[in-house]
């Protein structure tokens, strides 16, 4: 990745990192994650490497873990790797098919971490879990809407900043 790229990657990251501390001051277990916005933003912008886009996904695992009230902040070092894996792949697989392709990549990027960091919770921290919702179909019950949400305002979000972003980045090029 070039210096130019990595700078990018970093300051969508930080940007995310910013607005989920923000976020900290709604209570609550579980609350949306908008650093799956601006790294998606940044895979989408760079197009990086597969490997490149796990550590971008670590990274942001790690500041999702740190800056978090979840009910399991760990959940973070995996699901977030996994939603840059898959909004990478969605986002190869449409980008020349038509121009809103950064809408179903952020939302696949964000479902994906979403479910996954769900069911990492469930399987980690099961009894944490009972004590606070009744069943895990309650939990599952409570969580899924906060991950649909959060994905439809992903998409949107990244699909208002992509032109300006795109521009600013092919003027810098020419």
């Amino acid at each position: 990745m070039k210096s130019q790229d990595i700078a990018i990657v970093g300051i969508l990251l930080a940007v995310g990192a910013i607005v989920r501390y923000l976020s900290l001051v709604i209570p609550g277990p579980i609350v949306s994650n908008l650093v799956i916005a601006f790294y998606c933003l940044a895979i989408i912008l760079v197009m990086p490497t597969f490997t490149e886009v796990i550590g971008i996904g670590i990274v942001a695992g790690i500041m999702c873990a740190f800056l978090s009230h979840s009910i399991f902040p760990p959940a973070n070092l995996i699901s977030e790797p996994v939603g840059a894996i898959a909004c990478l792949v969605t986002y190869t697989s449409l980008r020349n098919k038509f121009s809103f392709s950064p809408v179903p990549s952020t939302l696949v990027g964000t479902l994906i971490s979403g479910s996954t960091f769900v069911i990492v919770a469930m399987i980690m921290i099961a009894p944490a879990i009972l004590s606070k919702f009744a069943t895990m179909g309650a939990f599952v019950a409570a969580t899924v809407p906060i991950v649909i949400v959060t994905a439809i305002v992903n998409a949107s979000i990244v699909q208002i900043l992509y032109l300006p972003a795109s521009r600013v980045l092919a003027r810098g090029k020419a």
